[in-house]
């Protein structure tokens, strides 16, 4: 039986685990931390449960694609509730509601805008289309060569991959409200609206059209579930085992050495980052120079704060996004002008909003997350400076005080992704969905100089997020597959 070593233990990691440990061969994940899930772990404090990396269940289909492979479905491990509303966006001057379904949507739309209702309908019928060629044709490729982009379908549309979604968006649209709320889903990809491919309208309709979810007990049921399934196939776990080389012997892969042991291996695919993981190979074995990973446009890194406060609070729901500042301007500081943002948007979550299970009775658990620009210092008083910005601005908004009922704060950031995850530059998300950035543009899947190496995960394709996550982990080993 032919041995796979994966690295890393990720969504993209379990996907690929799952999928080749199907087709029969002896897969062993070496993961650094102590649990696994990469970044989609959890912290347990006091009866508090928070989610510290993705926590928005988008695009339903993907996962239960996945379990479908392997003859289950997501409910033969975590229950599903549909948020309404999905969420909540804070204006200076107004919120608005997006509900769990298109009837609603469009209500709120005319309520600011009238008129716009039908111009959304328009505008998510499109999107729709390109939901389906994008996750039943494009995604579904492996980055391997320009011509994976040309179908007939994206022929007819071709012009979408050269206008940017902002374009597409102002055109139909004239509130500035009604644009950064159509713009906003683009950001899960990481980056600006104006730099990203219009065709990528398809987030639009994951969210008005397929809408929000929550897996009850966090999104780490997601992770439980696929290590289960994972077990369930027989692949073998290591926790707290970093892994220090990936061995090559002539020009081929022979394993990796984790916690001073060797181990042998037919195929390594490394689903840890990028960047890093060529770093554990001889120089000559790299494919990609420090000028190249350089020059790459990444999505934001985060500071997050996970807050236990001693009672529910007033005027939220699950999902928040405080857009009370200049959207723009934010942008340019993450992505034109690199630093600590002036006036940044910020989003909160509230899954004890949903799920009892997630805080103790009458409590609030509490996850505030402001988007920044990868690489930037990191120091205690930076942190502490944005809490006070971004409570103080929570407060006002939904009109009430918080800061006495914090029994606690713990905060995450640039180090933390750098030292947990080895993540380039702190990056939280990995590389943009930018047109110079997209399908084959991408850093490869296949190792162009070694045999038998593979990645996976956020860097490479299709992308960033958690479902383009579980597709790389099906690409990867669909690769692998084919070599056998």
């Amino acid at each position: 039986m032919k041995k796979i070593v994966v690295i890393g233990s990720g969504f993209s990691s379990l996907s690929a685990s799952c999928y080749l440990a199907k087709a029969g061969y002896d897969v062993s994940v070496f993961e650094k931390n102590t649990t696994v899930g990469g970044r989609a772990r959890q912290l347990h404090k006091d009866g508090f449960t928070f989610d510290i990396g993705p926590s928005w269940y988008w695009m339903p289909d993907i996962f239960e694609k996945f379990f479908n492979d392997f003859g289950k479905s997501t409910s033969d491990y975590y229950q599903l509730d549909k948020l309404d509303p999905a969420y909540k966006i804070f204006f200076e001057d107004d919120v608005i509601t997006i509900g769990d379904c298109m009837d609603k949507i469009c209500e709120e739309f005319e309520r600011i805008e009238v008129g716009s209702s039908s111009h959304l309908r328009k505008f998510i019928g499109k999107a729709q289309e390109n939901y389906d060629i994008a996750i039943n044709k494009v995604v579904l490729r492996p980055g391997l060569s320009p011509l994976e982009l040309v179908t007939k379908e994206t022929v007819f549309r071709v012009d979408q991959f050269f206008k940017t979604i902002s374009q597409e968006v102002r055109k139909r649209f004239k509130n500035p409200k009604l644009v950064s709320t159509l713009e906003f889903p683009v950001l899960f990809l990481g980056a600006k609206p104006s730099k990203t491919p219009s065709f990528y309208s398809f987030m639009n309709f994951a969210d008005f059209g397929l809408g929000t979810w929550h897996p009850r007990g966090g999104m780490y049921e997601i992770i439980k579930a696929m290590k289960s399934l994972a077990e369930e196939l027989g692949v073998t776990f290591h926790t707290n085992s970093p892994v220090e080389k990936i061995k090559v012997e002539n020009g081929k892969v022979i394993g990796i050495e984790s916690n001073g042991n060797e181990f042998i291996s037919d195929f390594v695919i490394s689903g840890a980052d990028y960047h890093h993981s060529e770093t554990l190979l001889p120089k000559q074995y790299r494919q990609y120079s420090e000028s190249y990973w350089e020059k790459k446009t990444y999505a934001p890194s985060s500071l997050l704060f996970y807050v236990g406060f001693n009672k529910k609070l007033k005027n939220i729901e699950h999902h928040n996004l405080f857009f009370d500042t200049d959207f723009e301007k934010h942008a340019e500081e993450i992505y034109d002008r690199p630093q600590w943002p002036s006036e940044p948007l910020f989003y909160v979550n509230f899954p004890s909003v949903t799920d009892a299970s997630m805080a103790p009775e009458g409590c609030e658990t509490g996850f505030f997350l402001v988007p920044i620009a990868p690489g930037l210092e990191d120091t205690p008083q930076l942190r502490l400076q944005y809490f006070d910005i971004v409570i103080d601005r929570f407060d006002k908004h939904t009109k009430q005080s918080t800061r006495e009922s914090i029994l606690f704060r713990e905060s995450f950031c640039v180090n933390d992704f750098v030292e947990q995850y080895n993540s380039y530059k702190g990056n939280a998300y990995g590389m943009a969905n930018t047109l110079k950035q997209t399908a084959f543009l991408r850093p490869n899947l296949k190792s162009s100089k070694v045999k038998n190496l593979f990645f996976t995960g956020q860097l490479t394709v299709p992308g960033p997020g958690v479902p383009p996550s579980l597709i790389s982990g099906k690409l990867v080993s669909d690769l692998i597959l084919q070599k056998a």
